[in-house]
């Protein structure tokens, strides 16, 4: 059973759906996306997979406790947490305030802590353990202007990955982080065809992303094909981080 938090946006309900076409059943987590998060449930049920639709504010720690613990009840046990929620405002750095960078960090990578630290509690006191994945970006690998806060957060999330890999090891709990590129979505190339154009011409693939190049990613993580990786960064861009930079 896995728990995919902000699973009513796009890329959430993609890894949610590529999750449910790998027999497993899922929990849908929302904020207040709640009828977004059904239609995922949804589509997952017609196709005959399990969802669980759960809301919880992942700014307060004790609901993400909650989520944790509610997610763990359905099934009576979790095998795989995927951080998927967060949020990518673009701001200048020039006239950021404190207050702009602490929600972006707790939104992308607090909330991660909390849901980590919950999940790797019930993994590790279940037969085969648990693993837990981030979503990251290639951003924080390489930042790009008005993402200072965001970069800074996904770099976070790569070394809190690592970090949390060494501490739950022991515990047969893997952690580990997916660094995604540009994601297309349906207004993506009228609402900034210069940069879709830039990425295409860059990424030798040749394409956007698909949330479901995402969601396999994380699959084949939680999977026992993935059963000595932990502490490590997947890119998942297209190759475009293989280009030089200058």
């Amino acid at each position: 059973m896995v728990l995919v938090t902000g699973a009513s946006g796009l890329l959430g309900g993609g890894i949610a759906r590529s999750f449910a076409r790998a027999g497993a059943a899922v929990v849908v987590h929302c904020n207040r996306g709640v009828e977004r998060a059904r239609e995922v449930a949804e589509e997952i049920g017609r196709a005959g997979g399990e969802a669980l639709v759960v809301a919880a504010d992942l700014a307060e720690e004790r609901e993400c406790r909650r989520l944790v613990a509610e997610a763990a009840g359905w099934r009576g046990r979790l095998d795989s947490l995927v951080n998927n929620a967060g949020v990518q405002p673009v701001q200048a750095l020039d006239g950021m305030t404190a207050d702009d960078w602490r929600r972006l960090y707790d939104a992308n990578v607090t909330s991660a802590f909390c849901c980590t630290q919950a999940a790797a509690g019930i993994m590790a006191g279940q037969d085969g353990g648990g693993s837990v994945t981030h979503i990251a970006s290639i951003e924080g690998h390489q930042p790009a202007v008005g993402h200072a806060h965001y970069s800074a957060a996904k770099a976070a999330l790569i070394m809190f990955a690592r970090a949390a890999a060494v501490e739950y090891g022991g515990r047969g709990v893997r952690v580990n982080s997916v660094s995604p590129g540009l994601i297309g979505h349906p207004s993506l190339a009228s609402d900034w065809p210069e940069g879709v154009e830039r990425w295409g011409r860059a990424a030798p693939l040749g394409r956007l992303g698909r949330p479901e190049d995402v969601g396999a990613a994380c699959v084949f993580l939680a999977s026992d094909a993935a059963g000595w990786i932990t502490g490590t960064d997947l890119v998942v861009d297209g190759g475009v981080s293989a280009r030089n930079t200058w």
